[in-house]
């Protein structure tokens, strides 16, 4: 470890040797480039080789970008973080950020034990008490598997019949964890609204048929049942991403005849168009589950106060691209570029 003085000499910063996993078009690229930029001292490390933990042994710290839809990730990505984490190193996503992530169960019991505002959801896990629930449900309600992004896995359920097919198909067969059929609309749509290009189309309309490698060895999901209530959102979400003591935000305004901003691409980044109340909510949660990087999909009731629907440490990294400033702890609005992803490596200060 250097130690590095400020020039005035009264602040001293510990510049640790990160070891990073790099994947192409991940947050690995900036963390790589902002080590560079600022003579931080790093290593390109291989965490899917069995001596991943000698690979580390000269780093203080470690980076991983894992993949929610990469099964080798979902084996043992957040394995491999605790156990580095418990044995003293720093690490990114750290534990209190990261346990929770893409595991929107996890993420009921964690919001409910903190009494974190948030949209009511129904989890059961035998079919007897999912449909004894039904018969006094009100619909619409919103069905989830308890991973996945991009609203490819979220349904809107109008009537109990449907209500109950989910539930069998839940308590029988299972789901894809990804969603073929849906990936495949999803880029028709896009492509439709010039925000794609064919050949992505096309492979998606291969993939009907071939399985890729990867979608080979993802498990179904099956022995659980998760509904949520149906807010209506107003034609929009509000995605809050907070990284330490600084948050940035965007509007999403849900696709054409449909209830799901998550993936819609149709983004405003106008900043009057946030509610601070969203800003605030995320800071108050972030502070309360001590997390260090955290990004919120929030919703708004019939009184306009601020619902978290989900929430995840990682975002799609060129989105935020065009976001015109950022909000301190202090609500207080800091305008021009920045870069996200540097204050990711500058947490393991």
């Amino acid at each position: 470890m250097i130690l590095c003085l400020r020039p005035d000499g009264k602040d001293i910063y510990n510049f640790m040797k990160i070891g990073i996993h790099h994947n192409p078009g991940s947050f690995s690229d900036r963390w790589i480039k902002y080590c560079e930029l600022n003579k931080i001292d790093f290593k390109i490390v291989d965490c899917y080789q069995n001596d991943i933990i000698q690979q580390l042994e000269d780093c203080d710290a470690f980076m991983w970008h894992h993949n929610h839809l990469n099964y080798k990730d979902l084996i043992f990505a957040k394995q491999l973080l605790y156990s580095l984490e418990n044995a003293g190193k720093k690490v990114f996503p750290d534990f209190k950020t990261n346990w929770h992530f893409d595991d929107k169960i996890a993420q009921k019991y964690l919001f409910e034990a903190f009494n974190i505002p948030h949209v009511p959801t129904y989890i059961f896990y035998t079919k007897q008490d999912a449909l004894k629930w039904v018969e006094k449900a009100n619909f619409p309600q919103i069905f989830k598997l308890r991973c996945g992004a991009g609203s490819l896995n979220v349904s809107i359920i109008h009537s109990k019949k449907v209500a109950i097919n989910k539930i069998k198909i839940a308590f029988g067969k299972g789901f894809f964890l990804f969603n073929r059929s849906g990936y495949l609309k999803e880029l028709i749509r896009r492509y439709g609204a010039g925000k794609d290009i064919l050949l992505n189309v096309l492979k998606a309309l291969i993939r009907l048929v071939i399985l890729s490698d990867n979608t080979k060895m993802l498990k179904k999901e099956k022995g659980y049942v998760y509904f949520q209530e149906f807010i209506f959102s107003q034609g929009f979400d509000i995605r809050v991403v907070v990284i330490g003591d600084k948050a940035f935000a965007i509007k999403r305004k849900v696709r054409k005849n449909d209830f799901r901003a998550s993936g819609s691409g149709d983004i405003i980044y106008n900043m009057d168009e946030i509610p601070i109340s969203a800003i605030k909510i995320a800071f108050e949660t972030t502070n309360k589950i001590q997390a260090n990087c955290l990004t919120y999909d929030i919703v708004f009731n019939e009184k306009e106060e601020p619902l978290i629907l989900e929430v995840s440490f990682g975002f799609v990294m060129f989105v935020y691209d065009e976001c015109p400033g950022y909000w301190d702890k202090n609500l207080q609005l800091h305008l021009g570029q920045f870069n996200p992803q540097s204050w990711m490596v500058e947490l393991l200060k």
